[in-house]
């Protein structure tokens, strides 16, 4: 269990694990306590948010620290009254969030949290930068078991900023005191009342502050972990294989010293991975041919030109030049590429609630796609039944020492690992502190069928005995798609009969609809009894709405 009050976990953890010297990097929180002038440097690219003053930290550990016995009076009883304030801003670098196509849409895709209206005294306030299509709340809210959409409508409020900007969500309420102030007057149960989000930054902290209810997310002075340079570090302290790599790597010259290191170690290595520290869903990585690439070099110079030669960017529209700038910004990694005939990219996803409880969620096998298989594509739930357990055992091992770290929330750590005539060998490759593309398919499952993961097979179980895996993806892009409203989309899933059916608890469901008119591009989440099923009926139902909408375009 933890020991001690939130910042002297802070100042511990941060002399354990030094971040390194970048746009997220940790408070010096000694300079704090003694009154030193400094302040928080926000994230790279966001609009500056409010300075961070002794006065909000104190607040911000204040709401913190009353958080778990709020949890423990609230949330074992699903008839108690409570509000939860949905803001699903994704505070990350602004150049990075360009490269995903659509990415204003994703913050629909915490619309699962409207699933809790399922608790017939939860109010939920959901926030976005733009107004959400009706239909799309309408079709959220007659998924609820057991409770009528128009019941579960009166306790929901949705706000929206009116800003299509890539300006994170969360400052732009900040920015809008009238927005604010909706939120804050929205609030029924304001002794029962906390925030979620997509990631915990400054801004979230602030946030919180000023609507005086605690985040049930890790305080932004720890976000560092979900870098990839600390990650590294987290993992290998808890004893987890990763693969050998370099941290901390700050400009081009120490991506050179890097190279030179790792090759040096490893001198048949042929492939390596460079990955921006705050990269997301593969695109902030880069693979570098490391095939003679030091041999016979006598000045640094050329061997700069030879790594710009042969760095291949994961993102589309990034290139060398550009992406060696940004080690500048964000700092970065490089590691040996792991590979193998049986190549396999799991994952495991993790929850320690307000309380420091650990609980272990769900495994994953993740869908790549991309240069070398670097994207995120989707992910198949659960992982395969020869590795689950395996995974099971690398979380607690590194939930136990973020809990120590003061860490609350949801995190998933994500592995690449190859079979041998021995079995499969797992690497740990980072630790995402966030929700991502893995915890919402999962929450919907959760919700809709108010099953169980077992954790002694890796199985989720509905109450009534029966298995349930599915296949998620927010990467289904048809051309076809582009100009199809919600409604229609709707529509055209009804006429095939693929939408998710209560009676058997299995079927799809869609999310990110906004996305499809201007990017043509929808998420689905297939469940049914068992994985090959549930890709099966995605893969038919994708085939039939493609048919439908190229139908509509003749």
């Amino acid at each position: 269990m933890r020991s001690g009050s939130p910042l002297n976990r802070r100042i511990m953890w941060s002399k354990r694990f030094p971040l390194p010297g970048s746009s997220c990097r940790s408070l010096d929180i000694a300079a704090i306590v003694v009154g030193a002038d400094r302040v928080l440097e926000p994230v790279v690219d966001l609009s500056a948010p409010p300075a961070v003053d002794l006065l909000e930290l104190e607040r911000f550990d204040r709401l913190q620290r009353g958080f778990p016995a709020m949890y423990r009076r609230i949330f074992s009883d699903p008839k108690a009254p409570r509000t939860v304030i949905v803001v699903p801003s994704m505070s990350l670098d602004a150049h990075e969030l360009a490269k995903i196509s659509g990415v204003l849409h994703y913050e629909e895709r915490m619309l699962c949290l409207l699933m809790l209206l399922k608790l017939p005294r939860t109010e939920v306030i959901y926030v976005t930068s733009t107004p959400i299509d009706p239909s799309i709340v309408d079709y959220y809210l007659h998924l609820l078991p057991g409770v009528p959409a128009g019941h579960a409508r009166s306790r929901l409020e949705m706000v929206a900023c009116h800003d299509p900007s890539l300006t994170p969500l969360t400052q732009k309420i900040l920015d809008r005191p009238k927005v604010l102030e909706s939120i804050r007057s929205a609030i029924s149960f304001p002794d029962a009342a906390h925030m979620t989000c997509f990631n915990s930054t400054p801004l979230e902290r602030t946030l919180a502050v000023r609507l005086a209810v605690p985040l049930y997310a890790s305080d932004p002075e720890l976000a560092g972990i979900g870098t990839k340079s600390v990650g590294r570090r987290v993992l290998r302290d808890a004893g987890l294989s990763i693969p050998d790599g370099i941290e901390d790597i700050r400009d081009g010259d120490g991506l050179v010293d890097a190279v030179i290191e790792l090759t040096g170690r490893n001198p048949g290595l042929e492939t390596a991975v460079v990955k921006l520290n705050e990269g997301f869903s593969g695109e902030g990585n880069a693979i570098l041919d490391l095939r003679g690439i030091t041999e016979a070099v006598s000045i640094r110079s050329e061997t700069h030109l030879r790594i710009r030669e042969r760095l291949r960017c994961v993102a589309e529209d990034e290139i060398p030049e550009r992406f060696i700038s940004k080690i500048h910004r964000m700092g970065a990694i490089i590691e040996a590429k792991i590979t193998g005939e049986r190549f396999r990219s799991p994952s495991v996803q993790m929850r320690i609630d307000p309380t420091g409880a650990i609980a272990l969620v769900s495994t994953h096998d993740q869908v790549l796609s991309g240069l070398d298989g670097q994207v995120f594509e989707g992910c198949t739930f659960p992982a395969r039944p020869s590795y689950r357990l395996d995974l099971h055992d690398a979380g607690f091992r590194v939930a136990e020492a973020l809990r120590d770290a003061g860490v609350i929330g949801r995190f998933a750590v994500d592995f690449v690992s190859v079979k041998d005539q021995v079995g499969w060998s797992h690497h740990a490759i980072e630790i995402n502190l966030r929700k991502g593309g893995t915890t919402f398919p999962y929450l919907m499952l959760d919700f809709l069928t108010n099953g169980t993961y077992d954790t002694e097979t890796g199985v989720f179980r509905t109450p009534t005995g029966d298995s349930r895996s599915y296949y998620a993806t927010d990467n289904l892009v048809r051309d076809s798609y582009r100009g199809l409203t919600p409604t229609e989309l709707i529509d055209l899933a009804v006429l095939e009969g693929f939408l998710y059916d209560a009676p058997s608890q299995q079927g799809l469901v869609l999310h990110l609809m906004g996305a499809a008119s201007d990017h043509g591009k929808i998420g689905v989440v297939s469940i049914a009894d068992e994985r090959r099923t549930a890709l099966q009926r995605y893969r038919s139902a994708a085939a039939a709405l493609t048919r439908h909408a190229q139908s509509r375009q003749r």
